[in-house]
């Protein structure tokens, strides 16, 4: 496998419209940074976000994901608890090659400050807005904001297509729009 640049990631983008929307370079100004990089892109929070609450003493089942654990917000920033979580999503919509794996790392700026993010990897023709849960590991509140970076993705390319792609499984992630909650 290796690791794609950024000339990659534009044609990918421009021609078969692997990112959506796309931003060509980084934006840093006044903000913390998203668009392409050198062999990675930034990704964007969008404003859309579930904040995780026991205030119905729920218990966390991934087989009988209760939706009342979450309040909702759309927010330009998003106050996250302490020692708690948030689901949110890319303001990006992915489309995955079929000989490409997509890895993502937290941004530095958020690890700094205690928050991490945790994706599984992008699979092979898989497509969507990335789902991010995004935990507080403080003890204070914890502020993101909607419509900068938060995550960067790494493109890995296989040395041929896979067998069978996500696509041709129908899991159950495909073309998900939204903060989507965990499904069995």
């Amino acid at each position: 496998m290796s690791i794609m640049h950024d000339a990659w990631i534009r044609e990918q983008s421009l021609t078969r419209d692997m990112i959506n929307p796309f931003v060509e370079r980084q934006k840093r100004e006044g903000c913390i940074s998203y668009g392409l990089s050198s062999y990675g892109y930034d990704a964007r929070l969008a404003p859309e976000f579930k904040i995780f609450t026991n205030v119905d003493n729920a218990i966390v089942d991934p087989k009988n994901f209760d939706s009342n654990s979450f309040v909702d917000r759309h927010v330009d920033v998003c106050i996250i608890p302490p020692n708690s979580f948030v689901l949110a999503r890319t303001v990006e919509y992915f489309k995955i090659p079929r000989d490409v794996l997509v890895i993502c790392l937290g941004k530095s700026t958020y690890a700094r400050c205690g928050l991490i993010v945790n994706v599984t990897p992008l699979e092979p023709e898989w497509e969507g807005h990335v789902t991010l849960e995004i935990s507080n590991t403080t003890p204070l509140p914890a502020k993101v904001y909607a419509n900068e970076g938060i995550c960067q993705f790494l493109f890995l390319k296989g040395a041929a297509p896979c067998e069978v792609s996500y696509a041709d499984r129908a899991g159950k992630y495909m073309g998900q729009k939204g903060v989507t909650l965990a499904r069995l």
